[in-house]
């Protein structure tokens, strides 16, 4: 498939053209395009002639690659490509769901500001969040040049973030944006509570003013969310910026994996428990407990660890009833079909 010149600056590559061949090929119609912003039952999307918008007839999310055509008269999504990766998190109602925050990403942002406290127990559902996901997590610590320790902090946060990257800086006055810069590659999502300074990273990333910012309120030092969709920019120094609203909740979805790779310290402790099904509770044996007794492990640590797991398997089990009453839903329906058949025959 021959290089489409306008999508390069989107993110395509030899691995999304391989994956968009046998669709094109068996239908001329469509045009590859990579969604950009989604809104109630559309959305804008990139195609090699330029920017659209588009009918979703399939579900889609920011970052998506899709396959666009004409359907009615109007250009709509015909096809999703199978995503490489998404950050999804569990949803607030009381329906089962997973919500797609944003898709065929390489690199997480996790953005947390320096000008109040730190709160490491978010930077850790944050940092499970982007792990479960595939792609590699950056704590991106902002507003540096407002900071009363910054060494301090670095520390703290490190310490929790094993396996990933912790940078502090500002908007400000340029510390560490070319650090940051330079580690940028692919398809890179910002994440983080509103207040955290994310529009102004993404301008200062994106050399221009393109997203609007509030300062933060002082009654309660919280920031209003500026950013209200996710929306997808291509970066100067090449890859592509996909901005979120700032995130209240931060529910788990599936994330064994997320947890497991987040708290590889502790896991590791574990590993020299005497009993290999160890709840780190209050068994004998307990390496991970007598770490926190030595100071080795801070306790918060371990609380947010036991956290996390039993809400996530709380979201299991919930997933698990949903599917169940589904199933039963579905075999009712096939049974009231039957019968209707057999009355019918009399």
């Amino acid at each position: 498939m021959q290089q489409l010149h306008l999508l390069d600056r989107y993110g395509w590559n030899d691995s999304v053209a391989r994956q968009f061949e046998n669709l094109l090929a068996a239908e001329n119609e469509f045009s590859p395009a990579r969604v950009v912003r989604v809104d109630r039952g559309e959305c804008d999307v990139i195609t090699p002639d330029g920017p659209i918008r588009a009918r979703t007839i399939e579900p889609v999310c920011t970052g998506d690659w899709v396959a666009v055509g004409d359907h009615g008269g109007h250009p709509s999504v015909m096809h999703v490509l199978d995503r490489r990766s998404a950050i999804q998190r569990s949803t607030a109602s009381a329906r089962s769901e997973a919500q797609i925050l944003a898709a065929n990403v390489d690199t997480v942002l996790i953005v947390t500001a320096l000008d109040g406290d730190v709160d490491l127990g978010r930077i850790e559902r944050m940092l499970a969040l982007a792990w479960e996901s595939g792609a590699q997590p950056v704590v991106v610590l902002t507003k540096a040049d407002a900071a009363e320790n910054i060494s301090q902090s670095l520390d703290d946060v490190r310490a929790i973030a094993p396996g990933a990257t912790v940078l502090a800086v500002s908007s400000t006055n340029g510390e560490g944006i070319d650090v940051l810069t330079a580690m940028l590659d692919g398809t890179v999502v910002l994440i983080g509570p509103s207040g955290a300074g994310k529009s102004t990273l993404a301008n200062t990333l994106l050399g221009e003013e393109r997203l609007a910012t509030n300062a933060v309120r002082g009654v309660d030092g919280k920031g209003r969310h500026t950013t209200v969709h996710r929306e997808l920019f291509p970066l100067p120094s090449g890859g592509t910026l996909i901005d979120t609203p700032g995130l209240r909740g931060i529910g788990l979805w599936d994330a064994a994996h997320g947890i497991s790779t987040t708290f590889s310290d502790l896991e590791e402790l574990g590993e020299d428990c005497r009993f290999d099904d160890c709840g780190h509770l209050h068994e004998p044996g307990c390496a991970v407990l007598a770490a926190v007794e030595s100071g080795e492990l801070a306790e918060r640590r371990l609380d947010s660890y036991r956290k996390l797991l039993r809400e996530n398997e709380w979201v299991a089990s919930r997933t698990d009833a949903r599917l169940r009453q589904e199933r039963t839903r579905t075999v009712k329906a096939r049974s009231r079909a039957l019968r209707e058949v057999y009355r019918t025959r009399k």
